[in-house]
């Protein structure tokens, strides 16, 4: 027994060091690309030192997997045989061909990637770039354009160019230069206006990935600009509530005739303000005003609204002022404080059911918000009557206690006298 699990450990041992070897020799590969190519200077040198972060060389994969030619042979002219398939630099025109190759093979990817979509390239000839690239417009965006051709890293990898911190970088190449988009007749501007976004707050600032940046609006392999009737649906993906209430809402109907992006119209698309609630109302910042003149029955509506949160906010703001008060006195609030947020939360959804733009469903949720912050207040007040009480019996008591040390002083006068 001893003898034969020493011959299967031998075994074993001879396995693996078997295997080894064949590891090493398939590391070992000759690729006359990278020996050729490492030996040079600059542009021509800078390939073989991106692909060193390269996802495809981490799966494998060549330079000849992509340019074809014979990587087997030192000689140049062979190496680089068109005859053997070898394609120095891809046009932009055969680029998503030459990428699809693989990534368009639901077999073939299966192998290294299963969750990986494998409809890129159906989807991106769907797009702006790809209609424009079939038309004979090479100058439009393509596979490398995005991903890179060489050190292509997957999508969340920090320094990949379609990462999440990095998407509006990227398309701001093509997208904020003046000179590149002439002739397109689209503004060059979307990207500075985007940074001053409460999206782009929300992404940079507070490293919020779920914050929308170009690809999430217009998409990304099949990008193209929301249209009217579409543009409701992509906010309506992460704001829903909204979205729900407006279409159930009077305005509806009216934007439609009109044919309005619905969002987009009292919001602003790539330089997105952080809503307030002077959007609301009949003041100067109002949205309301482009559409509803003075006096008619959306002007008066509108004000209304705006009065309504105004009271809210400011019975709000008083009674948190009365009740910090009243705590930095000493004062037992913390159960009116907590139950202030009610009228808080009764706040943030009214704001929020403005998109239905109904009165009687904004006083609705109003009305129970101020009853809150006038008990918060009331609190306030009793909380600081009873410290009022309290200091006006601490007084009289140390003034009695200074009159009885006051008669005890006197009497102990009055026996040392009589000595």
């Amino acid at each position: 027994m001893a003898r034969a699990r020493w011959a299967v450990l031998i075994l074993t041992i001879a396995t693996l060091v078997g295997s080894g070897a064949d590891w090493t020799r398939a590391e070992q590969k000759k690729d006359s690309c990278v020996e050729c190519h490492a030996a040079l200077e600059g542009s021509l040198a800078a390939p073989v030192e991106a692909m060193r972060e390269d996802i495809h060389r981490a799966r494998g994969f060549s330079c000849a997997d992509c340019h074809g030619g014979d990587p087997s042979r030192d000689d140049p002219l062979e190496s680089m045989d068109p005859k053997k398939g070898f394609l120095a630099r891809p046009s932009p025109r055969a680029i998503p061909a030459l990428c699809g190759r693989c990534h368009s093979d639901a077999e073939f990817m299966k192998r290294y990637n299963p969750a990986l979509r494998v409809d890129q390239e159906r989807e991106y000839f769907t797009s702006v770039h790809g209609k424009r690239l079939r038309a004979g417009d090479t100058r439009v965006a393509t596979c490398t354009s995005c991903h890179g051709a060489h050190g292509i890293r997957p999508a969340h990898h920090p320094l990949s160019p379609v990462y999440s911190l990095r998407v509006a970088e990227t398309c701001a190449r093509c997208h904020a230069d003046v000179a590149y988009m002439k002739g397109y007749r689209i503004p060059s501007d979307q990207y500075e206006r985007y940074k001053r976004s409460v999206h782009a707050r929300a992404l940079y600032e507070r490293q919020d990935l779920s914050a929308p940046t170009c690809n999430d609006c217009h998409g990304n392999h099949g990008a193209v600009p929301p249209g009217v009737a579409s543009v409701a649906h992509v906010c309506g993906q992460c704001h829903v509530r909204q979205s729900t209430l407006f279409q159930a809402s009077p305005h509806k109907a009216a934007f439609d005739v009109m044919r309005l992006a619905e969002c987009v119209y009292c919001h602003g698309n790539h330089d997105v303000p952080s809503p307030t609630d002077e959007m609301i109302g009949t003041g100067e910042k109002s949205v309301c005003l482009s559409c509803h003149p003075p006096g008619d029955v959306g002007y008066q509506a509108a004000e209304r609204m705006r009065a309504m949160l105004d009271e809210l906010s400011r019975n709000l703001e008083r009674a948190q002022a009365i009740l910090d008060r009243a705590e930095r006195a000493g004062m037992e609030v913390s159960r009116a404080k907590f139950e202030l947020n009610e009228a808080r939360d009764a706040l943030t959804h009214a704001r929020v059911l403005i998109h239905a733009f109904s009165v009687k469903e904004l006083e609705n949720v109003i009305r129970p918000g101020l009853e809150v912050a006038q008990r918060g207040y009331h609190a306030g007040e009793r909380a600081l009557a009873e410290l009022n009480y309290r200091r006006k019996g601490l007084a009289v008591s140390l003034l009695f206690i200074l009159f009885l040390a006051f008669l005890l002083y006197l009497k102990v006068r009055e026996i040392e006298g009589t000595r």
